[in-house]
C-alpha cells in the first residue's frame, strides 16, 4: 500500500505542481480565458491513462501462466526504466521547470486562430506523460502485491497530491519540495531495484531466463515473508526470503550505478553523461 501511495503522490504532485504553474501564468499574464482549455487538456489526458490502465488490466488477465509471467517481467522492465527516467529527469529540470512551462504556454499562445488546440495538447502532453508513467508502475507494483491494499494506496495518494496541488495554488503554502523529490527519488531507486530483481524471476517462470538460478542465501527463519517486516518489505521493496543468485546480482547491478548517479553533484554527472556518449 505504501509504495504505491508514495509514487502516486510523487507523480500526482508534479501533475499538480505543472497544472498550477500554468494556471498561474495564465492568471498573472491575464489569459485567463485560457483556463478552458488548459482543462480540457488536464481532463483527456487522465482519460487516456484511465483508458490504457483499464485496457491493458482487462486483456492479460487471460493469458496462460508462461505469458502470464512473461507480461509481469515486461511490465516490470518497463516500471524500472520509468522510474529510473523520473528520478534522473526531475533532478535535472527541477530548477528551471517553471520557465519551460511559462516559453511552452507562450509558444501555443502565439498559433493564431490554433492557439487553444496548441494549448490543450502542451497541457495534454505534460500531464499524459505523468499519468503513463504511473500507469506502467502501478501495474507493476498491483502484481507485485496482491489485494485491495494497493489500489487504496493508490488513490489516496493521488488525493492527497491534488488536496496539496491547491493548497499550493489557493492557499499561497511553501513546501520543501526539493526536498520531498530528494528524499522520495532515494525511495525509488530502492523500489526500481527490487522491481529489476522480481523482473528476472518473472522471465525464470516463464522460461526465458534458467542461469544462476541456485539460492543466495536463505533468511526463512530469521525474516520470513509470512512476518509482519518480512511482508512490507516484500511489498514496498520486493523482498525474497531466498532469493537466487541472479536476483541478487541485478538488484546491485542496477542499484550501485543508480545510486552513484544520484549522489554525484550536478554538474559532474552531466559531465560523465556527455563523456559516456
Amino acid at each position: 500500500m505504501f509504495v504505491p501511495f508514495l509514487i502516486m503522490l510523487r507523480e500526482g504532485l508534479e501533475a499538480a505542481l505543472i497544472v498550477s504553474l500554468i494556471a498561474s501564468y495564465l492568471k498573472r499574464t491575464q489569459r485567463s480565458e485560457w483556463f478552458g482549455a488548459m482543462w480540457i487538456g488536464v481532463f483527456v489526458a487522465v482519460a487516456l491513462c484511465l483508458g490504457v490502465g483499464y485496457f491493458i488490466n482487462e486483456t492479460t488477465g487471460e493469458f496462460p501462466q508462461k505469458e502470464q509471467e512473461l507480461f509481469e517481467g515486461i511490465v516490470a522492465v518497463i516500471a524500472v526504466g520509468i522510474l529510473t527516467y523520473m528520478v534522473f529527469w526531475m533532478r535535472k529540470v527541477s530548477r528551471n521547470v517553471k520557465a519551460q512551462l511559462e516559453d511552452a504556454v507562450d509558444n501555443a499562445l502565439q498559433k493564431g486562430k490554433g492557439s487553444g488546440w496548441a494549448l490543450i495538447m502542451m497541457v495534454f502532453l505534460a500531464v499524459a506523460r505523468e499519468g503513463l508513467e504511473s500507469v506502467f508502475f502501478l501495474l507493476a507494483a498491483f502484481q507485485q502485491d496482491v489485494g485491495i491494499a494497493p489500489p487504496v494506496g493508490a488513490v489516496l495518494g493521488l488525493l492527497t497530491a491534488i488536496v496539496l496541488g491547491m493548497v499550493i495554488y489557493w492557499g499561497g503554502v511553501r513546501l520543501n519540495l526539493a526536498a520531498f523529490f530528494k528524499w522520495t527519488s532515494l525511495f525509488i531507486l530502492f523500489v526500481a531495484a527490487g522491481l529489476a530483481a522480481g523482473a528476472i524471476r518473472a522471465f525464470h517462470e516463464a522460461g526465458l531466463w534458467n542461469h544462476f538460478q541456485t539460492v543466495a542465501f536463505d533468511l526463512s527463519h530469521s525474516l520470513s515473508t509470512s512476518t509482519l517486516v518480512g511482508t512490507l518489505l516484500e511489498g514496498i521493496f520486493g523482498y525474497q526470503e531466498t532469493p537466487s543468485v541472479s536476483e541478487v546480482a541485478v538488484w546491485f547491478i542496477y542499484l550501485v550505478p543508480a545510486l552513484l548517479l544520484f549522489f554525484m553533484p550536478a554538474r559532474s554527472q552531466a559531465a560523465a553523461m556527455r563523456a559516456s556518449r
